[in-house]
């Protein structure tokens, strides 16, 4: 089969496309023909030897863990799903998934039936970046109907899911992103839309519960500024960059959490968004669809921070 490998870590030049061995599903797992791969910043940090890199160990390796596609053969013990079945999932994150290519196996609880009023484009678009959302926002934060919820980087893959979740659990949404993504993220749920280039958020921003921070403090002290606009006991969810010793300490002094995040598969919240999505409380929002072989120009376009949603990469023909 076809894969985009690399053998180095680093620039979006090491990825190339090979002819790998087709992997066989294992008892419970499915194998799935990929239509379609879903690109996230993760990806791009992992090539260059940051994100998961440290869990995948040295190249060769294949990077990528969205897919969308359809089951071509079930493992022993598989009873959820069929050959046939159009899925999408997240599989063995962090481990080593190899989404970007042609099949990929994985637990078949790892994955849900996709959403039926999209196509496989979007729904690669869905599974890290929505389950991301999730997951911060219900089992992490435990969001409320009357809560106000803060989300940086609001017009990102995860944050755009994170705007319309967090409006769907009644929250109060406030989100950071540039002038030009304003009018689009009030039309998907936010309430409130602050321009970090102009504002500084926690001049304009006071007594939130959570906040949804997609860019961590590597980049202008974005956590640790964030504090500032929380309310007496509220909560910090760091998930790029996760959260120092010196972060908690601030918090704390301040009478607020803060804690770090990292996703996990779960097949059962991907139902329930596929339900969502379905039901048109949430869209995807795909930027570009670039076929396998431009992976590495999928990779710049991601590291340059302004994609508003996510790219995709084609898998089939």
């Amino acid at each position: 089969m076809r894969a985009v490998v690399q053998d180095v870590f680093g620039g979006p030049d090491v990825l190339r496309v090979a002819d790998v061995p087709r992997p066989a599903p294992l008892p419970t797992e499915v194998l799935v023909r990929v239509v379609s791969a879903g690109v996230n910043p993760v990806d791009h940090k992992t090539r260059g030897g940051g994100g998961m890199a440290g869990v995948l160990g040295e190249p060769p390796f294949t990077v990528g863990w969205d897919v969308s596609g359809v089951v071509e053969e079930v493992g022993f013990g598989v009873h959820t799903l069929e050959v046939g079945d159009e899925v999408y999932g997240m599989p063995w994150f962090p481990r080593a998934a190899g989404g970007y290519a042609e099949y990929v196996t994985a637990p078949s609880r790892q994955f849900a039936r996709k959403p039926g009023t999209v196509d496989h484009d979007a729904a690669a678009a869905v599974p890290l970046a929505a389950l991301t959302a999730w997951q911060v926002l219900v089992d992490a934060a435990g969001v409320r109907a009357g809560q106000r919820v803060l989300v940086h980087a609001a017009a990102g893959g995860v944050g755009h899911f994170a705007v319309q979740l967090a409006k769907h659990l009644g929250a109060h949404v406030i989100g950071t992103a540039r002038a030009d993504k304003h009018d689009w993220l009030r039309r998907i749920g936010a309430d409130e839309v602050v321009d970090y280039t102009a504002t500084r958020f926690e001049d304009a921003v006071r007594d939130v519960d959570v906040v949804v921070d997609l860019v961590g403090d590597e980049v202008d002290g974005t956590s640790t500024r964030s504090l500032a606009a929380l309310a007496p006991g509220g909560l910090l969810v760091a998930v790029p960059s996760g959260v120092s010793p010196e972060l908690v300490a601030a918090a704390r002094e301040r009478g607020v959490r803060a804690r770090p995040f990292l996703v996990e598969p779960d097949g059962a919240a991907l139902a329930r968004l596929a339900r969502l999505i379905d039901e048109g409380v949430v869209e995807v929002e795909v930027a570009e669809v670039l076929p396998l072989e431009q992976a590495a120009r999928a990779h710049e376009l991601m590291a340059g921070g302004r994609v508003r949603g996510k790219v995709v990469l084609r898998v089939a023909p």
